[in-house]
């Protein structure tokens, strides 16, 4: 059953496949700061409607998405090579509930 949801102003909507099974609470510099719980997903499987902007860093290899109205971090996707999955930011789907999942710590603060 698919699973959606939306940035806080409701102008950016998130359908996934599914509710995930287990988010990531990856450490690294940018995910700390915005508490981001991402679920993965194949690119072509996930649907985002709205204007959102990308914010590319370090090796430039992925877009982090926010809403331009509100400033929800929605997702994260790549920048052009394939990695066959992109990250969606959990928090914002409806009914997501952390304590019902495995959250998996991803140790990327190297």
């Amino acid at each position: 059953m698919r699973a959606h949801g939306s940035c806080h102003c409701g102008n950016v909507r998130i359908e996934v496949p599914a509710a995930p099974a287990w988010v990531a609470d990856c450490n690294c510099s940018l995910c700390r700061r915005l508490a981001w719980r991402v679920a993965y997903y194949p690119p072509e499987q996930v649907r985002i409607s709205g204007e959102t902007r990308a914010y590319a860093w370090g090796d430039r290899l992925i877009g982090i998405h926010h809403c331009p109205t509100c400033g929800c971090g929605t997702h994260w996707a790549s920048l052009g090579e394939d990695f066959g999955r992109m990250g969606v930011n959990a928090r914002l789907l409806d009914g997501f509930d952390e304590s019902a999942i495995e959250v998996r710590k991803f140790d990327n603060a190297g």
